[in-house]
């Protein structure tokens, strides 16, 4: 599935308690079999219904486990990983076994997934033995062909584009920690990469505030800030983009970074380490954000390079509340894409 692409709304009966957060009828509801994106290759493809029915099926997944431990049984994912990955991969594993199905995994690591035979036959072969492939590659072209030539999901676990499993877990983590998503700011600070495309676009879905602080060349993909933008005129989003990082932090609730240099970009460290040296997040930097500000970062971090150890290690640093939401984020993704039959429980204010 080309990004942005979606089944026709009306085709699904999605919730609309799930969406609107009208009070629950007392006796229990059936999660709807048929959800209406097919695919998790871009943010783009959830659009802002999508993004909250994640969010909000995440919660109920974090809050009552049990209820869901069977809701995938029968059901078989396997993942094929080009790069490394220690969060990514065991928190796909531990979802899906915690649902009842079945995990595999195929290290790509020393050749591309397409280097054997092409994405179609492979595509083709994959979709006669398993419910759902999660792809973590190089080329987000990769994911977009294996999403057009298989009949069954695709998830993107990271691509050179897009993240946006870890964009979907880190605002989650933010809607824990302060509620109402749109009454708060976020500031990135650091390289235009991945994961900032990808809370720039979820940021979007949500309503909420985003400022992105990058060194001049290294700013975010144009197509995806278009693509962000055209969904905030519908949610009321705020977007900026800067290269002063003490602007984008001044006042924000949260201040984010990520790794200089990209996997794949390894022989650019040298360079991009000078170029990003007053974009590290440190105690001065943090002093400009408001003085409840959460610290987020997606792991792995090199300490001492966009982040120092005092930083990392405060007790406003969320980094592992992010890193556990990444399992009950791609819980709720693998539920909705696989169409879950799982009955939800009442909610309650003693639950």
């Amino acid at each position: 599935m080309s990004s942005g692409a979606q089944l026709p709304k009306e085709e699904s009966k999605l919730n609309s308690p799930l969406q609107n957060r009208v009070p629950v009828p007392a006796v229990p509801e059936t999660f709807p079999s048929t959800f209406w994106c097919p695919d998790l290759v871009s943010t783009r493809d959830l659009g802002p219904q999508g993004v909250q029915a994640v969010l909000h099926l995440a919660e109920l997944m974090k809050s009552r486990p049990s209820v869901f431990q069977r809701s995938m049984a029968g059901k078989q994912m396997v993942m094929f990983f080009e790069k490394p990955s220690l969060r990514t991969r065991l928190t796909f594993e531990a979802g899906m076994t915690s649902l009842g199905g079945t995990a595999m995994f195929v290290d790509q690591s020393q050749s591309r997934l397409d280097a054997r035979e092409t994405l179609s036959d492979i595509a083709h072969n994959l979709e006669r033995w398993v419910d759902v492939i999660v792809l973590r590659t190089f080329a987000q072209e990769t994911i977009e062909g294996m999403a057009r030539f298989a009949s069954v999901p695709i998830i993107n676990a990271l691509s050179d584009l897009e993240h946006p499993c870890q964009a979907l877990a880190d605002y989650f983590t933010l809607q824990e920690r302060f509620g109402d998503l749109r009454k708060i700011t976020l500031a990135y600070v650091g390289d235009g990469n991945n994961v900032a495309h990808s809370l720039i676009l979820t940021c979007a879905c949500l309503g909420s505030s985003i400022r992105i602080a990058t060194p001049k060349g290294y700013a975010p993909n144009a197509q995806i800030v278009a693509d962000a933008r055209k969904i905030a005129k519908q949610t009321g989003a705020q977007i900026e983009l800067l290269n002063d990082p003490r602007a984008a932090v001044g006042g924000a609730d949260a201040v984010y970074t990520d790794a200089w240099a990209s996997m794949g970009q390894e022989h650019e460290a040298a360079q991009r380490t000078e170029i990003f040296q007053s974009y590290q997040v440190n105690r001065q930097l943090m002093t400009e954000a408001a003085p409840h500000a959460a610290f987020m970062h997606c792991l792995p971090a090199h300490r001492g390079e966009e982040v120092t150890d005092v930083v990392m290690d405060s007790d406003n640093s969320v980094i592992f509340e992010q890193a556990e939401n990444r399992l009950h984020v791609q819980k709720s993704i693998l539920y909705l894409l696989l169409g879950g039959a799982v009955r939800l429980p009442v909610r309650s204010a003693h639950a």
